[in-house]
């Protein structure tokens, strides 16, 4: 087929040189389209359900909204694991599928279940699924703020009032300003704000005038519900014309919600202002923000899958210039604390230098070796044409342009010229030899006969790589996710230089070489020297077999045995330029003490050279689906590039925040993400502690933590903050109320609404809402007050004490379940250059004598438990790969000899990958297993393309087996093979230098063991294939010969 190929396009070379220019000019245009991002599409499919059940207790919230959701959403078809967090007011249920569900059927499963299980729930409380959204979907943040001097010459016209704009103003702006309109560009899911007040109309009840004028809550209810609102009056009609009659009743002023009737006594109206405070005040807080250690409003800007992140950046930036034009003087909302794209765009940049420069020292070996400018621009053309053919199916695909991506093509650039450089290099040589002929043979003809005898071994090299792939494809979780766009970007593209090498090379050798005369110098003179060099080296191995064999034995078991010492992770570590600090404060404590600690750790942070800016979070936003706390604070760091490493400025922080009293943990918001995808917690490391009572699972978690953080490379230990807060509890004497002719539920119903706040109406200023809610006033929600606070009952008014009992107590600050049991969280991380594999082994051995009660277990995961998985299947696999790799050297060669002797090669190559990962004191992580995936493929492309030659000159050329025949073979072959070789290792060169660039560290492994591998094995194929082959190909040989037949196609 590939031989008709060829001839096809000798024949057609016009149409082919016309096809290679339109695929060139459509892989462009295709390329600008392609999204792009960080990663590939890490998104496991999750449904997340928030329930806000405002002001119930946490043990009230588990048995009343989580277990009836849980219990609903086990069972769907392809969950994975349920997860839930049960806090004040507050349930959050994940409902995780497996990878490659659809996340649209899923929420359908979930919206079907939630149909059936809402008339459990208690009445009001009503789950909603949050929006789809990405696991990179935080891709801004932006932080608003109001300047703090006056502003100088106000001007009335913009609505300058020459003060700073106030925190509930800023909370406005941001709310019913800046939100809709980034919500309106297509590709946002949710904009999130956090921080400033949130306006509401405040009724605070005046209990006593209430009493007097015998006014009850209810009616209070009753008359607010429905304020300030319009309602429809149908149609009329008048002289012809339809009038709409609407009513209008909307207002927003303060006073005329003041002089709204709320009962008549005698025929007198009693006014609200009569019974209550009408105000506007700040709603309740439950979380607050701050910028630069000053309060702000943080929006965090969420994308949905999928979406180009950069292009979506660049509209929501645009939008956030136009916006910030027309707020009020003062006020700014281009403060961005947290970018994305770039990260991605400095990932991308650098890849995209390291394919640059990979391309420059192409051109550099290839000139060294063949110093011809035709020969170097015929190879070269497969560089463009094949990455631009891998572009056009990653249209196809819907992949993005991503580092793994790009990193597959990067890694692949130096193989994309082998098939050219091999076929350019056997034209040359038969041009040159066919010019001394009597009678030179035409041009095409040569061509088509030398692309022809290297072509079986070049396809077979090719299936090979390709074959050696083949488990990137099954890998699962996040490095199938990962890894796999990778994986297609090197198959595409090496398939891709196979089409340009069958096509195009021999087209472009007509047009630039078929005028080829003898008088040019046959070979170089680096390439002269290295022939001479290796005809002494094959002499001399040839007579020194047993020691020369000898030595690659010890080399490769001494390789193997070293695996098992190398320290182990599941990634590199990233470098994104961003820092995410989690302060845990004890639970219980203030929003305002939370703030005042949060400021301090921001004033600590910004005193670090390298700290360009920073914004904190405390507790949580409103409609966020992390169940924070107000004594949870997220820190968000934007770095500057420093000499100092990363590791000394993780000192210094960690060193400074010491003195604040809180668990610290110090991440990435990338890898939080990752992290907390693979385990549910933001850390690399999750010790869970499963059990029903959560004070037992508290006592046992703390005494793990005592043992844990006695082992070496344990950092940024903390136990999930699950213990036990204050709690005022009233307590309704059954008794007592039955006497006063009033229910207990009628009691709770009032104390709910007086003393948590009830919304009893929205009133809406054009597109702007605010709630209007009753609630007493923070001077009578103490236990005192409380005690003395006036309910109803038939009887008048009475102090509640009369009828309740109101006792300090406690419980828990959140109950955390995961697949329908509770469990309690041990989170860590291993300290940079840490052998993970080491710090998960002794955690282990800690478990294995800790002593648990009955009914109660512990699960150890995280990154560690990725890496393991990984690395067995890829061992699993790579046996299928190297037996597939045999098959087809066997179903090639026919002789199971042939076929080992080139396989030799592989196990060269895991010497060297060995030693340059020792040598650069890397760990042995998933990326540089796909590291020595690749070498298994490009290493036995040397040992084919020997072989197939040395079959060549005794089938075809008259050649006798024998030392004369190899030496004359291994000469021939060398320069394509050393060209081959160089152009792959010192193409990944930029990989490897430079390695904690971003979008470098994860492909920094990769090169490294494929650069160590094409060394070691490159220099021992030089010696050994030919030595293996001497000595035990002859009659493998001989059978291949026979069985082939003189008619038969051979190499």
């Amino acid at each position: 087929m590939f031989n008709a190929i060829i001839q096809i396009s000798l024949k057609q070379r016009l149409f082919v040189l016309m096809g290679a220019l339109l695929l060139m000019l459509y892989g462009l245009f295709t390329l600008r389209q392609l999204p792009v991002d960080v990663f590939p599409d890490l998104n496991k499919p999750t449904v997340t359900l928030m329930t806000e059940a405002e002001g119930i207790a946490p043990e009230e919230v588990e048995q009343l909204v989580t277990f009836p959701l849980e219990t609903a959403m086990n069972g769907l078809e392809g969950v994975t694991r349920v997860r839930s967090v049960s806090g004040v007011g507050l349930s959050i249920l994940y409902v995780e599928f497996g990878w490659g569900t659809n996340i649209y059927r899923n929420r359908q499963q979930v919206s079907e279940r939630l149909g059936a299980v809402t008339n459990q729930l208690p009445a009001g409380v009503v789950p909603q699924m949050s929006p789809i959204s990405s696991i990179m979907g935080e891709i801004l943040l932006v932080a608003m703020t109001a300047e703090e001097p006056p502003i100088p010459n106000p001007s009335p016209a913009r609505g300058e009032g020459g003060k700073t704009a106030t925190p509930m103003e800023v909370r406005d702006l941001a709310e019913w300003v800046v939100r809709p309109r980034l919500l309106g560009i297509p590709g946002v899911s949710q904009v999130i704000p956090m921080g400033g007040e949130v306006r509401q109309y405040r009724i605070t009840p005046d209990v006593a005038n209430m009493e007097r004028l015998k006014i009850s809550i209810s009616q209070l209810q009753t008359a607010l519900h429905g304020f300030a609102s319009n309602t429809s009056g149908g149609f009329l009609e008048a002289q012809s014309q339809e009038y709409l009659i609407r009513n209008i009743g909307r207002t927003t002023k303060l006073e005329d919600m003041q002089q709204l009737v709320v009962a008549h006594r005698d025929n007198v109206p009693i006014l609200l202002q009569q019974v209550a405070k009408v105000e506007f005040a700040a709603g309740v807080k439950r979380g607050e923000a701050s910028f630069m250690g000053k309060p702000a409003v943080i929006l965090s800007v969420q994308k949905q899958p999928s979406v180009d992140t950069v292009k979506l950046t660049r509209e929501v930036e645009s939008a956030l210039a136009e916006i910030n034009r027309n707020l009020p003087a003062g006020v700014k909302a281009d403060n961005l604390l947290f970018k994305q794209a770039n990260f991605i765009e400095s990932a991308i940049s650098n890849v995209e230098e390291a394919l640059r420069d990979g391309a420059i020292m192409v051109v550099i070996v290839l000139f060294l070796f063949l110093l011809n400018v035709r020969t170097t621009l015929i190879s070269l053309t497969a560089i463009p044409l094949s990455l631009l053919a891998a572009g056009l199916v990653f249209h196809a695909f819907g992949l993005s342009v991503n580092t793994m991506t790009l990193g597959g093509l990067a890694i692949a650039l130096g193989e994309l010229v082998d098939d050219a450089v091999v076929d350019v290099e056997n034209v040359l040589r038969r041009l040159r030899q066919n010019a001394l002929l009597p009678a030179p043979l035409p041009a095409l003809q040569v061509i088509a006969a030398a692309s022809r005898e290297v072509r079986s071994g070049v396809v077979y090299a090719t299936l090979i790589v390709v074959l050696v792939f083949v488990p990137l494809f099954f890998l699962a979780g996040i490095e199938g996710r990962l890894f796999t766009p990778l994986g297609i970007a090197y198959i595409v593209s090496i398939l891709a230089s196979l089409g340009v090498a069958v096509t195009v090379t021999p087209v472009l050798c007509y047009y630039l070489l078929g005028k080829q005369t003898a008088a040019e110098k046959p070979d170089s003179p680096l390439v002269r020297l290295l022939k001479r060099l290796d005809t002494r080296l094959l002499h001399w191995s040839f007579r020194h077999v047993k020691l020369l064999l000898s030595a690659a034995v010890i080399v490769v078991l001494l390789a193997i045995a070293s695996i098992p010492f190398f320290p182990r992770a599941f990634l590199p570590a990233f470098n994104e330029g961003t820092l995410t600090v989690s302060l845990l404060l004890q639970p219980g404590i203030s929003l305002t003490e939370s703030n005042r600690i949060g400021t301090l750790a921001e004033n600590l942070l910004l005193q670090v050279p390298e700290v360009k800016q920073v914004g904190r979070r405390t507790g949580r936003a409103e409609l966020d689906e992390h169940a924070e706390g107000v004594h949870s604070s997220e820190i968000d760091v934007d770095l500057a590039p420093s000499e100092r490493g990363r590791d000394a400025v993780l000192a210094d922080i960690r060193s400074r925040l010491a003195v604040i009293p809180a668990a610290i943990n110090i991440g990435q918001p990338i890898s939080h993400r990752l992290d907390h995808l693979l385990s549910g917690v933001r850390a690399q490391i999750a010790l869970k502690v499963f059990g029903d009572d959560t004070d037992t699972l508290r006592s046992l978690a703390t005494d793990l933590q005592t043992r844990l953080a006695a082992i070496p490379g344990v950092v940024d230990l903390q136990l999930e903050k699950q213990v036990r807060i204050p709690q005022l509890q009233v307590r309704v004497d059954y008794n007592k109320v039955q006497q006063y002719g009033v229910t207990p539920a009628s009691i709770n119903q009032a104390l709910e609404t007086l003393a948590n706040g009830a919304t009893v109406a929205q009133v809406l200023d054009n597109n702007r809402r605010a709630d209007v809610v009753i609630r007493l006033q923070d001077a009578d929600r103490t236990a005192h007050g409380l005690r003395n606070l006036l309910v109803e009952t038939h009887a008048g008014y009475i102090p509640l004490q009369q009828i309740a009992s109101i006792e300090d107590s406690s419980g828990p600050n959140q109950i955390v379940r995961e697949n329908s049991r509770r469990r309690i969280v041990l989170s860590a991380n291993a300290a940079d250059g840490a052998d993970m594999a080491g710090v998960v082994q002794a955690i282990r051995a800690e478990l294995a004598d800790f002593p648990l009660p009955e009914g109660y277990f512990t699960r150890l995961e995280g990154q560690f438990q990725a890496q393991e998985e990984a690395t067995q299947l890829i061992a699993m696999l790579a046996l299928v790969s190297l037996t597939l790799i045999f098959l087809v050297l066997y179903s090639r060669y026919q002789s199971s000899v042939l076929a080992l002797i080139i396989m030799g090669n592989i196990p060269l190559a895991l010497v060297g990958g060995v030693v340059a990962l020792w040598l650069a004191g890397q760990t042995l992580s998933v990326a540089s297993l796909v590291g020595f995936i690749t070498l298994a493929g490009i290493s036995t492309r040397n040992g084919i393309l020997k072989i197939s030659h040395y079959q060549h000159l005794v089938q075809h050329e008259g050649e006798t087996f024998g030392i004369p025949m190899i030496v004359r073979g291994s000469l021939e072959r060398l320069t394509p093979v050393l060209m081959t070789a160089l152009v792959a290792a010192f193409a990944l060169l930029p990989l490897i230098l430079a390695s904690g660039e971003p979008g470098k560290e994860i492909l920094h492994p990769v090169a490294l063991v494929i650069f160590g591998g094409l060394v070691s094995s490159t220099l021992l194929d030089t010696l050994l294939t030919p030595v293996l082959f001497y000595r035990w190909g002859e009659k493998p040989l001989q059978n291949l010969l026979s069985n082939q037949g003189a008619t038969h196609e051979t190499v």
